[in-house]
């Protein structure tokens, strides 16, 4: 229901405005949940979700190959696991990842066992071998590489992984000291270094949930409106990106569609819409 809020929210006609050509593939299969049996609940529905991944890696990377810039839309974060994956197949990329949430539990650190709180630590090489191996070649992020930011809600194991990987997380904490637009050239600097371009993963929970309400695990006191777009913005500024996941829209949650109408918002500012071009 994720994605076809956002497209009801008019993302293509948003981007087609800004000048960009949109070709939309279409969804890929997802399994229903209460369709298959959970068998391992460390690892809670991990088949379907490699199934999924591993489809979504292919098509990321064949828009990749194209010359296209893949936008994913959903859905979960574990998404990110394949649409990461597709398009690291060819080039080191740097991860920028905006989320009240760390995403580097693996199952043996999580409480919950749900693996849309391990993809970005299985993006960088942690956590179960079949999430780790993941893709054709299967390859790993440098951690150095990866900033995230606006978390605000770690479990402690994660951050111990975190900081002993090298990830470089800022916090909203440190938003708030230094403001968003230092962090955001921070977390260019790291994701840029030695790499071929940056991917942004944007989990909409990330936002406080006054503005973005319509998401699965809201934490207070997250990026306001404005923040958001100034990181999109200067993401688009830095002229690196090479792909977007718009993640964790559920329209059953939210109220008139706002939280879908905003991720569409935020994706024309990361790929270039501005109010006023100097």
């Amino acid at each position: 229901m994720g994605p076809s809020a956002i497209r009801y929210a008019g993302l293509a006609p948003a981007l087609e405005r800004i000048g960009h050509r949109v070709r939309d593939t279409g969804n890929v299969s997802v399994s229903v949940m209460e369709s298959r049996a959970e068998q391992n609940p460390q690892l809670r529905y991990i088949a379907p979700i490699l199934e999924t991944a591993a489809a979504l890696a292919d098509r990321v990377a064949d828009s990749c190959a194209l010359g296209h810039l893949p936008l994913v839309i959903g859905g979960d974060h574990s998404l990110a696991l394949g649409s990461i994956r597709g398009a690291t197949r060819r080039r080191n990329l740097g991860v920028i990842w905006i989320d009240a949430h760390g995403d580097f539990n693996t199952h043996e650190t999580s409480s919950s066992g749900n693996i849309h709180g391990m993809p970005l630590a299985a993006l960088c090489g942690l956590g179960d071998a079949r999430l780790v191996k993941l893709g054709n070649p299967a390859r790993m992020v440098n951690p150095r590489n990866v900033v995230v930011i606006g978390a605000r809600d770690l479990d402690d194991g994660e951050r111990a992984l975190m900081q002993h990987a090298s990830v470089n997380v800022i916090a909203m904490e440190q938003i708030d000291r230094i403001g968003m637009h230092a962090a955001m050239q921070r977390a260019l600097e790291y994701a840029m270094q030695g790499t071929d371009g940056i991917y942004l993963s944007l989990d909409l929970d990330a936002l406080d949930p006054l503005d973005a309400p319509g998401v699965g695990t809201p934490v207070p006191g997250g990026i306001t409106y404005r923040e958001a777009h100034l990181a999109c913005e200067m993401i688009a500024e830095a002229g690196k990106l090479v792909g977007m996941d718009l993640v964790e829209v559920n329209p059953i949650l939210d109220e008139r569609n706002r939280t879908g109408i905003l991720a569409v918002e935020l994706a024309a500012s990361a790929l270039g819409k501005r109010v006023w071009k100097e």
